[in-house]
């Protein structure tokens, strides 16, 4: 009989250690990995923003390109993992050259996450403080170019 209360000491303690500790971990690295995949989906979404808008930046510095406003449709998703966010500019000069340097940072409005993606445009580039809504139905980035030389300033913002 002694075998069987052995058993019971050893195995009940590990039962009851498996009931509680398993599914606390299996919680736990699953909620780190859907922060690792937001992580991932949003530094994309900031990439891409980043991207359009250096690419505007150089397709419109041109002296072919007549001044005026253009409003580009963001093909972002309107959502990341299931959350909204809130994309930021703020536009620096940089201390190398005459470059400025624009550091895009996105937000999801319900999660603790942040990304930062950066574009680099010339020194007539102009921003805006102004706030992209994910959710907004007019959500897009605005370039407004103010005269036909070359150096005319262009100005950039967020809309919606």
């Amino acid at each position: 009989m002694p075998n069987v209360t052995i058993e019971y000491v050893i195995l009940i303690p590990l039962l009851f250690t498996q009931v509680i500790v398993f599914p606390f971990v299996a919680s736990t690295i699953t909620s780190n990995m859907q922060t690792s995949q937001r992580n991932v989906e949003l530094q994309d979404t900031a990439n891409h923003l980043a991207s359009t808008i250096q690419q505007l930046y150089l397709t419109i510095n041109r002296q072919e390109i007549l001044a005026g406003t253009i409003t580009q449709e963001s093909n972002v998703p309107i959502t990341v993992g299931s959350y909204p966010y809130t994309a930021t500019g703020l536009l620096t000069s940089s201390s190398e050259n005459s470059s400025k340097i624009l550091k895009v940072i996105l937000t999801l409005d319900d999660a603790d996450n942040t990304a930062t993606a950066v574009a680099v445009l010339g020194p007539n580039a102009q921003w805006i403080d102004s706030t992209f809504l994910s959710t907004s139905p007019d959500a897009c980035i605005e370039v407004q170019k103010l005269s036909s030389s070359s150096n005319s300033t262009i100005v950039f913002s967020f809309g919606g």
